[in-house]
C-alpha cells in the first residue's frame, strides 16, 4: 500500500468533531503507550507473522477466528467481511490462503448443508496462541520494567476499564488461558 493511500485511510478515520482535547491528550499518552510496547519486545511478534507468510487480511481473519473461546466456533464469509470491514472478494481470498496455509477450513454448515463456513484448525489455533503468547511476554517484560508505584497507577487505571464488557471478557479469556 502506497503512503499516500494510507493518508487517505487515515484521513477517512478522522476524528469526530465531539472529541474533547482531554480525549485527544488521552489518545495520544495511549498511542505512545501502545506503539512502546508494539516494539518492546524487538519485534518478536512481527517475526512471528512474517514467518508465518500471513498477508495482513488473513492474520486479521485467523485472529478472529482464534477468537476468546465465546465466539462462534464457525463462520460465515460475508460475516467475517462484515466484521473486519471489508469486502466479500477479499475476505474470500483471505479464507482461501488460511485454507491453503492448514490454519482454517470449510466446513459444511451443521443449519444449511448447502453452505460452507470458515473454521480454524489446531494449526490455526497453535498460531493465535504462539501470537498471544508473545504479545503477552514481550507486555510482562515490559511491566516487569516498572516501579511498583507505576505498576500501582497502571493496575488503577487498568481496573478501571473492567467494568467494560468487553475488556473484561477479554482478561478473563486471556486469564483463563494463562492458568491452563
Amino acid at each position: 500500500m502506497q503512503a499516500s493511500e494510507l493518508k487517505t485511510i487515515a484521513a477517512a478515520e478522522a476524528v469526530p468533531d465531539q472529541v474533547t482535547p482531554e480525549a485527544q491528550d488521552t489518545a495520544a499518552r495511549l498511542t505512545a503507550l501502545f506503539r512502546h510496547l508494539f516494539l518492546y519486545d524487538r519485534g518478536n511478534q512481527l517475526r512471528v507473522l512474517e514467518d508465518s507468510g500471513l498477508t495482513m487480511p488473513q492474520c486479521k481473519t485467523l485472529l478472529e477466528l482464534g477468537g476468546l473461546g465465546n465466539c462462534p466456533s464457525t463462520w460465515q464469509v460475508s460475516d467475517l467481511a462484515e466484521l473486519l470491514g471489508t469486502s466479500l472478494p477479499s475476505m474470500s481470498r483471505a479464507v482461501d490462503g488460511l485454507v491453503k496455509k492448514g490454519y482454517a477450513t470449510r466446513v459444511e454448515d451443521p443449519g444449511d448443508r448447502r453452505a460452507r463456513v470458515v473454521k480454524i484448525t489446531a494449526g490455526g489455533k497453535d498460531l493465535v496462541d504462539t501470537l498471544v503468547t508473545m504479545r503477552r511476554n514481550g507486555t510482562e517484560a515490559f511491566t516487569s520494567t516498572l516501579s511498583a508505584a507505576q505498576r500501582r497507577k497502571l493496575d488503577t487505571a487498568v481496573d478501571s476499564l473492567m467494568d467494560r464488557e468487553d475488556i473484561a471478557k477479554t482478561y478473563q479469556h486471556l486469564k483463563g488461558s494463562e492458568e491452563a
